[in-house]
């Protein structure tokens, strides 16, 4: 009874999941990436945060429900396995393992990468970023090792420090503007520029739309919070209302962010070479030292969820049955430690035998969120039917979170796939022009959607025999 006691008390309550999905989904980018949203777009890239918001709101909240009626971990996988059978369980369960592990790895990259730029040494050096993937590597399995009470408490000291780093952006730049009027406006942003040429071009929906897609890819993560479903308290309750909430404080502070740079300093913020773009609006050194210390927290905390998430989604298909039941087992700390090692090895193997190629692994990690994106809305509405391969929760229906949501999630998944740019992602691109195929990012489509699955069929099949 004890043991019982003690075991629910090192899971996630509420505001655990709260915060843990505000670590999930804000990464790098905010602090990254707002410069080329607001370039593409201009003085729209505020409407464009918002309608993405909007978009990722209603996704989370067709994933909320679904775990409602699944309160089991593996999130996509868990879904589609009680909505569809194990058949379709099982390849959505390998597709989302591999795309989060990957996804741990990318991630883990970026975050050496962008210290190493922080501090002044080479980011393209393969061997001094192969030295620090596999030094913040060993540094996530010791924050594991010790447990989920260690993992909880390292997630929301990261998520408490990203977000002051973001507040700090937030009210520092609007003191700044309140003291030194500086006499730039939202639609100043349009008419910035460098070299006698405008920063922003001529606005188009080809455009417009690219920039919803790019501003969107700011919230992704909220499908991978119900991954550790089982170790959170009351998921079926807790879920529906987290999700949510945190897709509400992330957009609040999105925006602000994005305001605030707007206002402050455009120019930097679009023209910058600073790998933390966010960072260059200001001019004090200690505002700036300040920001740059709040990215890298924020880099290191979503490694932190990640590692938390992959692990749990390869063991939930073996606590199914569907894959070896040696994967089950825990340390004395309740540490996946056998799981935990093979996301580490694919986390680590992957990235480095591609040279740590960004754009080659992010594509087939979004290409998997968007097949998720479709297959969990209809999930719902078949658990909303009453139609399921396995038991079901008892719980409320409702009509809009459970059919209206789920549809709107799907046309507007359809929407992003029909905008999104294939030839980029896979083309070879010079001077802006798309000049040949890139046959790795093809290769490694077909092994995470093909060959990977096959491979993980296979041996669950000889585990069977």
């Amino acid at each position: 009874m004890n043991n019982t006691a003690e075991n629910d008390n090192d899971k996630l309550g509420f505001g655990s999941i709260v915060l843990f999905g505000v670590n999930a989904i804000i990464g790098s980018g905010i602090f990254l990436t707002p410069g080329s949203v607001v370039q593409q777009v201009g003085s729209k890239a505020l409407v464009v945060y918002l309608i993405a918001a909007i978009f990722a709101t209603i996704l989370a909240v067709t994933f909320a429900s679904a775990a409602k009626y699944v309160n089991k971990s593996g999130a996509a996988y868990a879904y589609s396995k009680a909505a569809f059978g194990p058949k379709v369980g099982f390849y959505m369960g390998v597709l989302r393992y591999f795309s989060a592990s990957v996804a741990w790895g990318v991630m883990a990259v970026g975050v050496i990468k962008s210290t190493i730029s922080i501090f002044g040494g080479d980011a393209n050096n393969a061997l001094t970023t192969t030295i620090g993937f596999l030094v913040l590597m060993a540094l996530l399995t010791l924050v594991n090792v010790f447990g989920q009470k260690v993992v909880k408490y390292v997630m929301n000291i990261a998520t408490v420090g990203k977000l002051a780093a973001l507040v700090l952006v937030i009210v520092a730049g609007a003191t700044i503007l309140t003291v030194t009027q500086p006499g730039h406006t939202i639609s100043s942003v349009d008419s910035v520029r460098v070299g006698g040429k405008a920063v922003v071009p001529a606005l188009t929906t080809s455009t417009f739309v690219m920039a919803i897609v790019s501003a969107f890819y700011a919230f992704t993560g909220f499908e991978a919070i119900a991954s550790g479903a089982e170790d959170m308290k009351n998921p079926e309750k807790n879920l529906p209302r987290a999700i949510p909430l945190s897709m509400l404080i992330i957009a609040v502070i999105y925006i602000g962010v994005v305001a605030v740079a707007m206002l402050l300093n455009p120019k930097a913020l679009m023209t910058t070479k600073e790998v933390v773009a966010v960072a260059a609006i200001f001019n004090n050194r200690f505002l700036k030292n300040l920001i740059l210390v709040g990215a890298l927290v924020s880099m290191f905390g979503i490694n932190v969820a990640s590692s938390f998430n992959a692990p749990r989604i390869l063991e939930a298909m073996a606590n199914e049955g569907q894959m070896s039941k040696w994967l089950t087992q825990r340390t004395k700390n309740n540490f996946p430690a056998r799981t935990f090692v093979i996301s580490v090895l694919l986390a680590v193997l992957i990235p480095m035998a591609f040279q740590y190629n960004m754009t080659n692994l992010i594509t087939l990690s979004a290409m998997i969120r968007f097949l998720g994106f479709i297959v969990v809305p209809i999930a719902v509405m078949f658990f909303y039917k009453g139609k399921s391969q396995a038991e079901l929760l008892p719980a409320e229906r409702n009509l809009v979170t459970d059919v209206i949501f789920p549809i709107l999630s799907i046309v507007l998944t359809v929407f992003l796939l029909i905008n999104y740019d294939w030839k980029s992602q896979f083309g070879l691109i010079s001077n802006g022009k798309v000049v040949g195929v890139n046959w790795y990012a093809i290769a490694m489509m077909a092994f995470g959607f093909v060959v990977l699955p096959l491979i993980m069929a296979w041996l669950a099949k000889r585990e069977t025999r």
